[in-house]
């Protein structure tokens, strides 16, 4: 249970109500946005940043996956893993294939591109500050500029996100998460 009260649609103001349905269709994340409700403009600008990005998909979604699942095992965040890895499952990594991502250089369900994705979203994490140029040649062999710049703020704002489910013990309701993933 989370350590404050989890507000629902009905308590938003009504100009806020289409930005929750739509942020229903990018996942079940019910719970985390009804405790960011409690502050609509966190919710406001957190959702519709989510939801226009989603809608851009300008990242393949299995890389975009492989990012925040590496990130939220980094952060041991269980919240974040358990309503990413099915969708990395459908993206083709298998829930097991999925634990063990930080062991990426000989991952036998991951790709040259995969390998380098999750490599860049543990440097990211954890070696921010001692990022070298080759990395990013590596990147661009791959991505545009708006891709590895989109890449970059997506795997800082996961982390952002485990901390916020962790700290405030957002729990995880697993039928939402069995539903998403049949999806």
């Amino acid at each position: 249970m989370a350590r404050v009260s989890t507000k629902t649609r009905q308590d938003l103001p009504a100009d806020l109500h289409p930005l929750w349905d739509k942020m229903t269709t990018y996942g079940p994340f019910e719970d985390q946005a009804g405790v960011m409700a409690q502050r609509p403009p966190i919710f406001r600008h957190t959702w519709a940043l989510l939801t226009e990005l989603a809608d851009e998909a300008t990242i393949p979604k299995r890389y975009l996956e492989l990012c925040l699942v590496t990130v939220s095992l980094i952060n041991r965040c269980t919240y974040c893993v358990s309503h990413h890895t099915p969708k990395l499952a459908i993206q083709g990594v298998s829930e097991e294939g999925a634990e063990r991502l930080l062991d990426y250089a000989d991952h036998p369900e991951l790709d040259a591109v995969d390998r380098l994705v999750v490599e860049y979203a543990i440097t990211v994490t954890n070696n921010w500050n001692r990022t070298r140029d080759a990395i990013f040649d590596r990147l661009r062999e791959h991505f545009s500029e708006a891709q590895i710049v989109e890449l970059t703020w997506r795997i800082a704002l996961c982390g952002a996100f485990n901390r916020f489910s962790d700290v405030l013990q957002i729990g995880v309701d697993d039928g939402a998460i069995e539903r998403d993933a049949a999806e």
